[in-house]
């Protein structure tokens, strides 16, 4: 009989549960009846029990979180006290789509995605009339039906393909899991649009418009304020007193998203704790990266010069610039600058394609950018053929 041990489970206690000679279990009492078998080869794996030697395997840890088999668990044993026996087969497999989304998927989801209800709530809109069928009788048909469909009624391609990518892998997890064996969806491809191939950045002639105009804006800003501080004092009111700084967020945004390379979501949830101008690097962390990991981002001259200028007049450690949206500002800008068919995004390839034209490798630059893998990067590899030219003309004798 294998060794048991009775006590509410943790994380940190399930992680540091070590084999032993012979097969041991712990345990859990909340749910009662979830246990973790660990094996002398040092696999982990959850079962929940009932009854009298009664038992039903969940999955393997670490696969299946602590969150995952507990609500797994907590699911079987209300089948148990309805019907008096799970309802679903012996193995545990979820037959239905239904059955391996709320069953297994969900909860494994929300414990360890950050966008794990939207993810869930997602999928549901979208496939929950696939909800009653079983996994395997999905097929590729059944997409391009429904894609077919959505797109006809205005759906852009960009959300046709964030749905596929969740469908996938959910379906992806299950086969991980073993509950599927293959992914009936594996093959099919995202729409390829135009924006995705899309490489949009400043010439030197724009660069300098754009750099212009923000100078423009921020002296006409002073400008005003000089002129209301005036008209208060005419009045005996207190004036609001000359911009030590930067008149407002736009111009220091958009000097660092040149700079820097940054999504305009994470420089909306920089904080002031993420930067470190005496080492001159910039954290972008886990919590709202777009791969939702953590990346270092080194600062030129020009981004410790912003920053420094902006912390002046926003100390403490919260957000640095805290500001979601810069549309108006953002348009107003372009329409000054005279540069058109420039998104805010598009600093972002502006960035990227400086470096390569500088000569920086494309994995030196895929890892600034934050991409998971160089197919993103390797759209920057045919940029400029001027560059290209000046660089075959080397081998001229």
């Amino acid at each position: 009989m294998p060794k048991l041990t009775r006590s509410k489970l943790s994380k940190a206690g399930v992680e540091a549960a070590k084999p032993a000679a012979s097969v041991y279990v712990l345990r859990d009492t909340d749910p009662a009846g979830l246990i973790l078998r660990v094996q002398p080869s040092g696999k982990k794996a959850w079962a929940v029990t009932w009854g009298r030697g009664q038992a039903r395997n969940l999955g393997d840890f670490p696969v299946m979180t602590l969150a995952a088999a507990r609500h797994a668990a907590t699911m079987v044993l209300a089948e148990i006290a309805a019907h008096g026996a799970p309802v679903k087969s012996a193995r545990g497999k979820a037959d239905t789509l239904g059955e391996f989304m709320e069953g297994h998927y969900a909860p494994y989801v929300l414990a360890n995605a950050k966008a794990g209800k939207g993810t869930i709530g997602a999928i549901k809109t979208v496939f929950g009339h696939w909800y009653g069928r079983r996994m395997d009788s999905i097929t590729v048909h059944d997409w391009d039906a429904l894609k077919t469909e959505r797109l006809n009624a205005g759906m852009k391609p960009a959300t046709a393909n964030r749905d596929l990518d969740r469908i996938k892998a959910a379906l992806q997890q299950a086969v991980t899991w073993k509950l599927l064996t293959t992914n009936p969806l594996a093959g099919v491809k995202r729409i390829t649009r135009g924006i995705e191939k899309r490489v949009r950045y400043l010439s030197p002639v724009e660069s300098k418009a754009l750099r212009d105009a923000l100078d423009a804006r921020e002296a006409h800003r002073k400008a005003r304020r000089e002129r209301g501080d005036q008209w208060r004092k005419d009045r005996s009111q207190a004036p609001m007193g000359a911009f030590q700084g930067y008149t407002d967020h736009v111009m220091p945004m958009v000097l660092l998203a040149l700079n820097t390379g940054m999504r305009r979501g994470e420089l909306s949830q920089i904080r002031w704790g993420d930067v470190d101008l005496k080492a001159k690097v910039l954290t972008i962390r886990a919590g709202y990266a777009k791969n939702g990991k953590d990346r270092h981002l080194p600062l030129n001259s020009e981004a410790v010069t912003v920053l420094t200028t902006w912390r002046k007049d926003h100390p403490g450690n919260g957000p640095v610039f805290g500001v979601f949206s810069m549309q108006d500002g953002w348009e107003a800008l372009l329409t000054d600058a005279k540069i058109q068919d420039f998104r805010f995004h598009d600093m972002r390839h502006d960035f990227a394609s400086r470096l390569v034209m500088a000569g920086v490798d494309l994995n030196t630059v895929r890892e600034l950018l934050g991409h998971s893998d160089i197919t993103m990067t390797l759209r920057y590899a045919h940029l400029a053929p001027e560059h290209k030219a000046a660089a075959v003309e080397l081998l001229v004798g």
